[in-house]
């Protein structure tokens, strides 16, 4: 492998600098002090997402989350925001399959008043009732926007074909018929139901000891229990596709057709992860995105953009090309992108082509933990796929240690070309 510059494991978090602790009542904290900026950054989650969505209401988990700071018990929407104006804070909440997330900052100083905000807005929420229109409205207008956006209609329609009834195949922002069924008493049994200590994470960052966190988040969450909190259900496996699945989805005046082309992906904590991410990042990421958007951007000139993504969750994931084309070039950029597959599935990548992607992972590393909200993003996935707190650590040598032959094994247990989602959004195939 080419020589690397030595990396900076006193910048990289780990087991000698990361306090962690549980409360009594099940809620997790993790912190790591770091003073050389004035700031502190709260991010974390409770397991309250979309899982928990009827059918009939899918968003209700997002819906929900964008709700809980319109007003709480002790706070109007005004007032939240003027007290977080008013010292320069930020705090947001969003939902993904899993789980209801949260992020915020401020100055150090101000962290008891952040952590108030947050446990109030999960507590105490009072949703009140011309607010919840007013963000009904707002998910209302999206989603109309969406359902003529050709890149946002492929890719849900992508999701509903490798994860058939399934919530890795549904959007956690719903549909626009079932964002109209949400009522207020929703969110108010949403919340009270799926909201609670048992599962939940909070990770502080910044410019205050790890003791005085403890303590500041003692005195606002340890008392919190909900003996109605509903246990997540458990996620089937997805299975794996039998057959190649065509499907377009025609958008009349549109002028690009939006490509996409996939299939399952390791989850997380699968052991060939890290071999099948720097390979995804050969296949299309790296440099002008990878081999994908060598051949079919720059030599063949069929995409104003085409790349690679690989997607990781709890049970299971997506590995994904997608592409902007002509759509009078949309079937030869599909039999380009499907023969570099076959080729990427029969053919170890280079040696230069690895050493370049092993160079580029374990050199962008410290530059991702150079903030704040970087540290603590990291060390809310250690928590999030139990990975340890030695895992940034050991990370350089986990991934120089990556050989040709495992890329290539772990491209052949995921990647079949011959059963691949292919689904495009554009005018109509002539």
């Amino acid at each position: 492998m080419k020589q690397q510059q030595p990396v900076k494991y006193n910048s990289i978090p780990g087991g000698d600098d990361i306090t962690r602790a549980i409360l009594p009542n099940g809620v997790v904290v993790l912190t790591r002090e770091n003073f050389n900026s004035p700031s502190v950054v709260i991010q974390g989650y409770l397991p309250g997402g979309s899982i928990f969505d009827p059918a009939e209401k899918l968003g209700l988990a997002h819906f929900t989350a964008t709700c809980l700071m319109r007003g709480t018990q002790s706070q109007t929407f005004q007032e939240i925001y003027d007290t977080l104006e008013s010292v320069g804070a930020s705090l947001g909440f969003g939902a993904s399959v899993h789980n209801i997330n949260f992020a915020g900052r401020s100055l150090a100083e101000d962290l008891p008043l952040l952590l108030e905000l947050v446990t109030a807005s999960v507590m105490e929420p009072t949703f009140p009732k011309e607010h919840v229109e007013r963000v009904r409205a707002q998910f209302l207008t999206h989603l109309a926007i969406r359902e003529q956006d050709t890149e946002e209609r492929a890719s849900l329609a992508l999701d509903e074909i490798l994860f058939p009834n399934h919530p890795y195949g549904t959007p956690e922002d719903g549909y626009i018929e079932t964002i109209q069924r949400i009522q207020r008493e929703d969110l108010i049994r949403f919340q009270a139901e799926n909201f609670g200590p048992g599962g939940a994470v909070i990770v502080v960052v910044g410019a205050v000891s790890s003791t005085d966190v403890m303590d500041h988040i003692y005195k606002t969450v340890a008392t919190w229990r909900n003996p109605r909190q509903n246990t997540p259900p458990a996620l089937p496996v997805p299975q794996p596709m039998q057959q190649t699945i065509r499907k377009h989805i025609p958008l009349p005046g549109k002028s690009q057709t939006d490509l996409f082309i996939g299939t399952h992906g390791p989850k997380r904590t699968a052991p060939e992860y890290l071999a099948a991410s720097l390979g995804n990042n050969i296949l299309g990421q790296f440099g002008m995105m990878g081999r994908i958007g060598d051949v079919v951007r720059e030599q063949a000139g069929l995409a104003y953009a085409a790349s690679t993504s690989l997607n990781a969750w709890h049970q299971g994931g997506s590995w994904e090309v997608s592409a902007g084309v002509n759509p009078a070039n949309l079937d030869r950029a599909i039999d380009l992108i499907t023969r570099e597959l076959e080729r990427f599935v029969r053919e170890p990548v280079s040696h230069d082509e690895l050493q370049d992607s092993q160079a580029n992972y374990i050199g962008r590393l410290p530059l991702s933990l150079e903030s704040n909200a970087g540290v603590a993003g990291a060390i809310l996935n250690l928590e999030r796929f139990q990975l340890g707190l030695d895992y940034y650590r050991l990370y350089a040598d986990r991934i120089a240690a990556i050989s040709p032959d495992e890329i290539l094994s772990a491209a052949q247990a995921f990647i079949h070309p011959e059963h691949l989602a292919i689904v495009s959004s554009g005018p109509e195939l002539e």
